[in-house]
């Protein structure tokens, strides 16, 4: 039972990391590109792009929602 706690301890922090929104953004990414193939809606490049738009645009709204100021109440 210590093995398989340690070993789901390590897939976690190997996938989540520090920020689980990016892990959640990466998440997201993917299941839009798989509608998008199940959709035949681009070709290869256009996937390819498509992905690469989406992982940009997650760490992007990380990054953002990371720095902004804190308001006091």
């Amino acid at each position: 039972m210590k093995f398989l706690k340690a070993f789901g301890k390590f897939w976690y922090d190997f996938i989540v990391g520090d920020d689980w929104k990016i892990a959640v953004a990466v998440v997201i990414a993917l299941a839009i590109l798989l509608g998008a193939v199940g959709g035949q809606l681009f070709g290869d490049a256009g996937l390819a792009v498509l992905g690469a738009v989406l992982i940009v645009a997650g760490f992007a709204i990380s990054l953002v929602i990371d720095v902004r100021p804190k308001t006091k109440p």
